[in-house]
């Protein structure tokens, strides 16, 4: 498996969208976010949670992170050098011209320039650098799908808010259709032709009607909180003007034909998941993790040197102090640790065999979800032609309703049953088709879709 060698070519490589750019918002070159737009697309707030979603923001400081591991791994294998000084204050009596013809060495002090370069290290060293380049791409895929997660989640809100907004209006409608049947009461019973009764009557189903109305409204403002939390949007001064202002969210709830089949959607699915790739790196990582292990059953050695000046034993003058160079090689190799070493191969394999585990496990989930996923589209089809269709029915009973009251043929009380069917239809349909595209949304994710979909964001 190839891998990137730099935080920029694994960032720009698979999202675009992160590059440091003016977002959609009109965003200028500020750490302040946006103020509260007039009007908001799917696409402006795709791209905008693409660079604040908290989630993502982490998913971004993980790659940094073990940046910095794979930094201090190759140190191992580069040259160290070291300063090092030392001032000692002696007692007459430890000083071995005490009682000779010298004067008393009370004062000792050396000071050394010392390097030091690994020669071998058992494979161990090579091994850590591969096995931090593969956790640092399994970091990167992590990434990826965690913005596709985001993008899924976004997209799910965004069109919670829609439906809320859409369901506002359909009870709007029917409210505006009750009164339009309160003032017929009202005329009628004007002309003499019905009763106070019915009169009240359409009062009562006005005022019936309102609750509703008012848990749209209310849905509608926490959709709007909640898709804030998704796109990472923190910016809400306090002023009223700013506080309360709600933008203008563009798009509809539309029925839109798709098909999907099933071994195809597996087939894609383990192709295409992050997830199943991220799982496949990490098994490689264990591997070297084995090698790590191993590395400590073989010797190691290193190369060191260093030039340095100490104190001379019979003058506390500077420039008596003898100095010069060593060089030399050191080797260790531990004969008996007390099976530490026979402990942490144990725990690599076990690492190992873990990650194989976790990779089936997964292509199992993967599976189940894919299956889940298309029966899920399945039904939200099948509801929304069944839908669409019961509101076609509706449509034309209310019709026929109306014609058959003005011929007085049925009573106020049947045309408001059938003006409250219709309204209960248009519902029906609405939630149909949210239901359909979150269907659509959620299986393209189980397939694993959103990779390729990610730069064109």
């Amino acid at each position: 498996m190839k891998i990137v060698n730099t935080k920029l070519q694994i960032l720009s490589a698979v999202f675009l969208i992160l590059l440091v750019k003016q977002t959609a918002f009109g965003q200028d070159e500020s750490t302040d976010p946006p103020e509260v737009p007039d009007r908001l697309d799917l696409q402006t707030t795709l791209n905008f949670a693409l660079e604040n979603n908290f989630e993502i923001r982490r998913a971004i400081e993980l790659i940094e992170e073990q940046e910095g591991l794979i930094v201090e791994v190759k140190s191992q294998i580069r040259p160290s050098l070291s300063l090092n000084a030392n001032y000692d204050r002696l007692d007459e009596g430890l000083s071995d011209t005490a009682t000779g013809i010298f004067t008393p060495n009370t004062e000792d002090w050396s000071i050394s320039l010392s390097a030091r370069q690994a020669l071998y290290k058992g494979g161990g060293v090579k091994a850590a650098i591969q096995a931090q380049d593969l956790t640092r791409e399994s970091a990167r895929l992590f990434l990826e799908s965690t913005i596709i997660d985001a993008i899924l989640e976004v997209k799910t809100r965004y069109y919670a808010v829609l439906l809320a907004r859409e369901q506002i209006e359909v009870e709007e409608q029917n409210i505006a259709l009750l009164e339009e049947s309160l003032q017929d009461a009202k005329n009628r019973l004007n002309a003499g032709t019905v009763s106070e009764f019915e009169v009240l009557r359409a009062e009562v189903l006005i005022a019936n009607a309102q609750p509703a109305l008012i848990r749209r409204r209310s849905n509608f403002r926490v959709a709007i909180d909640q898709l804030r939390q998704s796109m990472g949007y923190t910016n809400y001064r306090r002023d009223p003007s700013n506080l309360a202002k709600v933008p203008e969210f563009e798009g509809n709830l539309e029925y839109n034909p798709a098909e999907f089949d099933l071994f195809e959607s597996l087939a894609f699915a383990l192709e295409n998941r992050p997830e199943l790739e991220r799982l496949s790196v990490i098994q490689e990582a264990r591997q070297a993790g084995l090698k790590i292990a191993s590395a400590d059953y073989r010797p190691s050695l290193d190369l060191v040197g260093s030039y340095g000046k100490r104190k001379s034993s019979f003058s506390d003058d500077f420039n008596d102090g003898p100095e010069g160079w060593t060089v030399g090689v050191e080797a260790s190799w531990d004969i008996f640790d007390g099976s530490r070493r026979q402990g942490r191969l144990r725990q690599a394999k076990s690492q190992l065999e873990q990650a194989r585990i976790d990779r089936e496990a997964l292509r199992l989930q993967i599976e189940v979800e894919v299956r889940q996923a298309i029966s899920e589209f399945s039904e939200a089809q099948e509801l929304v032609e069944a839908a669409t269709k019961s509101v076609e029915q509706a449509e034309e009973a209310l019709r026929l309703a109306d014609s058959r009251y003005e011929a007085g043929a049925i009573s106020q009380l049947d045309v408001l049953e059938t003006r409250v069917a219709l309204t209960q239809s248009r519902t029906n349909r609405l939630e149909a088709n949210y239901r359909h595209m979150i269907a659509v949304e959620n299986l393209r994710r189980a397939r694993g879709e959103g990779r390729s979909a990610i730069e064109s964001y």
